[in-house]
């Protein structure tokens, strides 16, 4: 029962969306209806011509008016049907693009925990091949709705006008082919629903590791790789055989019903003409041409059922990020203050990634105006966790963090955020032009003002080296180094000049010489900001104003690079071990 109202309850957003095509909708019902009544006209100037011949005495001008009327009919009725495939295909098109843009807008209003705990293979497959599959569903299915509505509904018109009693055999017959139908449908949805969950992880899969391309082969992982593929492309082909498999059956055996309505049909009327009942040989050629139209409908809905039932899973999934709970809306919340020298606290905080997993326990934390603060400790310290709770990425179990004196957690987000520049150990660059990515953070940035803090950057002489320079289209045949993406990353949040910085690993990529420059243009940048450093590297935090050494979530040290080796604690050891000779 839970199934079937999920199913209405998507059938009615479905519709919603559809809604928005109204016209073509309209236009496609009417050329629908347009395109049946000529159609069933057909038969009936058939059966006037087939009575001609039979007839003695031939009327051969009268014949040929006959056959002209029925060319003029079907001409007429294959313009409708073109109209209809047209208003459809355009209908289809024009609703998938409204579901993937709102899928897409979808994921930039969920919790950045929700995104990190989903493969993101599988996000890009409901996006884009879910949305697809709704799309190729909706094309098949819009059509020969409405074509089988109207067929339907004018076969049964016209047969009663011609037979009350053929009208009704074949009323009394054809529900067989439905219930045959319905009956292999049931217990095909479960497989469509389960084949479309093993294309999204096989998805996930096959981008999770082409982007680790080099590190499988480095670690000699392809036939580890491979084994894993061979096992989800088996489930996946186990479940699709066996979705096509039953969806296969329905055709065949509605048509076997479909056939034995037409045997019963053309007996009956048959023994109607014979015993004299006022049946003619034209009008047992017209039965037996409605009984097949009328019939026709089920069987072609039945050979899209695959595509149906693909659709319906795939729109489910679609529904199914879409419902996802986002963030909380904001909006009515006040702008973070935009002064520069607010201190940041961290006041008894206390967070976890999993219920009953806490990772920071009790933190106390100031920074304050134009300091630089350096975290550093082992590998799942908490060193990135703090950025991601400054950031509102992740909120808090308990305790507060303040940005002079307003709690962020009672601040809009992406107020907030804006106050904020960040360098990741990851860069990230998009497709486009090395100037457009420089000017992501600051669309209104002059030509100028991004070659200055280019130049900051140490980046402007090698920017300036590629075929188009600043113009030039990164990605496609423009490759850059791990150090020459990172060094556009910093280049983009110089340009930007937010209030306060965070620096996760910024130079990692980029060679010690370099890193000299950088770190130099760094010290100019940080000039009178709050700036956060999470750093393995302790060569990048000899000079930060404070370091907080983190073990376990807690801080177990603070003070300055020379305090701290003094005390020959934690710190101390971290540092000698980088530096041992």
């Amino acid at each position: 029962m839970k199934t079937k109202k999920t199913r209405h309850h998507d059938l009615r957003r479905l519709m919603g969306y559809l809604a928005a095509s109204r016209r073509e909708m309209a236009l496609a019902a009417l050329s629908a209806v347009g395109s049946v009544a000529l159609t069933l006209v057909a038969p009936r100037i058939t059966g006037r011509g087939v009575d001609m011949l039979v007839e003695g005495g031939v009327d051969f001008a009268a014949l040929g008016k006959t056959t002209l009327l029925l060319a003029a009919v079907y001409l007429a009725a294959a313009g409708l049907q073109w109209v209809l495939s047209f208003c459809a295909t355009r209908l289809s098109y024009r609703t998938v693009a409204a579901l993937r843009r709102d899928a897409f807008f979808k994921l930039h209003r969920l919790p950045i925990k929700a995104i990190d705990g989903t493969a993101h293979g599988d996000l890009t497959a409901r996006v884009a091949g879910d949305a697809e599959a709704v799309g190729d569903g909706l094309i098949q299915g819009v059509a020969q709705l409405l074509t089988g509505g109207a067929t339907i509904v004018g076969t049964l018109a016209f047969l009663l006008s011609l037979s009350p009693l053929l009208m009704l055999l074949v009323v009394l017959l054809t529900p067989l082919s439905v219930l045959v139908a319905k009956f292999i449908t049931g217990r095909s949805h479960h497989l469509f629903k389960e084949q479309a969950k093993v294309q999204g992880e096989e998805t996930g899969f096959i981008s999770e590791r082409m982007g680790a391309q080099r590190l499988v082969l480095a670690f000699s992982q392809q036939e580890e790789t491979l084994a894993r593929f061979d096992e989800m492309n088996e489930r996946l082909r186990t479940c699709g055989y066996r979705a096509q498999l039953y969806s296969a059956l329905i055709n065949p055996l509605t048509r076997f019903v479909n056939h034995l309505v037409y045997i019963v049909t053309g007996a009956a009327g048959a023994y109607l003409a014979l015993s004299g009942q006022g049946m003619t040989v034209g009008g047992i050629s017209a039965c037996l041409t409605y009984a097949n139209s009328y019939t026709k409908p089920f069987n072609e809905i039945s050979g899209v059922m695959t595509q149906l039932q693909s659709a319906a899973a795939s729109l489910r999934r679609l529904f199914a990020l879409m419902d996802a709970p986002e963030e909380v809306n904001d909006e009515k919340y006040p702008h973070a203050p935009r002064e520069r020298d607010l201190p940041i606290r961290f006041e008894h905080v206390s967070f976890g990634y999993e219920p009953g997993h806490t990772l920071i326990h009790d933190l106390n934390l100031t920074a304050l105006p134009g300091r630089k603060v350096a975290i550093v400790g082992p590998t799942g310290a908490g060193k990135t966790t703090l950025v991601n709770l400054l950031m509102r990425f992740y909120d808090l179990d308990g305790g507060r963090i303040t940005l002079g004196n307003e709690d962020i957690a009672a601040l809009r987000r992406s107020s907030l955020r804006k106050r904020f520049g960040m360098v990741l150990q990851e860069s990230w660059l998009f497709e486009g032009t090395v100037r457009d990515n420089l000017r992501y953070g600051r669309p209104d940035a002059t030509d100028a003002e991004v070659e200055a803090a280019c130049q900051k950057a140490r980046a402007d002489s090698f920017i300036r080296r590629l075929p188009q320079g600043y113009d030039t289209v990164i990605g496609g045949k423009i490759s850059l180094s791990e150090g020459q993406k990172q060094l556009l990353c910093i280049a983009r949040v110089m340009l930007a000049d937010p209030g306060m910085l965070i620096l996760d690993e910024a130079t990692s990529f980029i060679d010690t010489r370099t890193e000299q420059k950088v770190n130099a243009a760094f010290d100019a940048m940080m000039e009178g900001k709050t700036t956060f450093i999470v750093a393995h590297r302790l060569s990048t935090i000899r000079r930060a104003d404070v370091i907080l050494v983190l073990l376990d979530g807690d801080i177990v040290e603070m003070g300055r690079h020379e305090e701290l080796l003094k005390k020959d604690g934690f710190y101390a050891k971290l540092y000698n071990s980088q530096f041992a000779r």
